[in-house]
């Protein structure tokens, strides 16, 4: 598919070099390395789509088993509990497609084939029209689950999109239209999401387990400071694109 015929190629008029606002998408898939990072990533972009129609999908590659500071926490209730917060924070962005795990140990994340093998399956089974992941090309990033999740989004996509990989999974090869990564040190693409930073709240405070170590939020008060926080962020990514709010991510389009 070419640009000219490509939907969903976003308006080629820029505001400080970003291009803005795709058409609401048919469908969604944001891959995550924990529970709780594409609501972080990508949270109000992913409520707004859903609130205009668009089939969400969340896929979290690993277990979040080392989401605590507590080391008396029993292992296996974190994962399931961090499993039900997955749920409930899609929930709460009106995603109604399927929140899929791949169960990979938390910190040991890998982009083997048979992750990568996963992946593509997850993908031609859902069939995203965009893909929303981590930047692998992010300078600099310390947790290792960030990277391999990157890379499993990009060459989970080769990998679906192309029949010749992993011929024995029964799904058909898909090729989605568009990649959006967040995380980027070079954005250049802003979805406006005035009116949705709510959502975005109310997915991340889904993640009840979290408040300690991720949110540094243990009391009402800080979790006041944790929604400014929030509020600056999109604030200052929306002046960067000439917009209120937003999440900026890099857009790849030759798919």
């Amino acid at each position: 598919m070419t640009e000219a015929q490509n939907p969903l190629t976003p308006s080629t008029v820029r505001l400080d070099e970003f291009t803005t606002n795709l058409p609401t998408p048919e469908r969604a898939l944001a891959i995550g390395a924990h529970p709780d990072d594409v609501d972080f990533g990508c949270g109000a972009t992913l409520a707004k789509w859903a609130g205009r129609g668009c089939e969400v999908h969340v896929l979290v590659c690993t277990d979040g088993s080392k989401g605590t500071w507590d080391e008396s926490a029993d292992i296996d209730e974190l994962i399931r509990l961090r499993q039900d917060e997955q749920r409930a924070a899609a929930r709460a962005l009106g995603a109604t497609g399927e929140v899929g795990f791949l169960g990979r140990h938390d910190g040991e994340l890998d982009s083997g084939l048979e992750t990568r093998r996963q992946v593509a399956d997850f993908i031609r089974r859902t069939r995203p029209t965009v893909v929303l992941g981590h930047d692998p090309w992010k300078r600099y990033r310390l947790h290792p689950d960030h990277r391999h999740a990157g890379w499993l989004t990009t060459d989970g996509i080769v990998a679906a999109r192309d029949p010749k990989f992993f011929p024995e999974l029964r799904t058909p090869h898909f090729r989605p239209d568009l990649l959006l990564l967040f995380e980027a040190d070079e954005p250049d693409h802003a979805e406006d999401v005035a009116g949705y930073v709510d959502a975005k709240y109310r997915a991340l405070t889904s993640h009840v387990s979290q408040f300690e170590s991720t949110m540094k939020s243990g009391d009402d008060p800080q979790l006041v400071r944790f929604r400014e926080r929030i509020e600056d962020k999109v604030n200052a990514a929306g002046q960067a694109a000439g917009m209120a709010q937003a999440e900026v991510f890099k857009l790849i389009d030759d798919l």
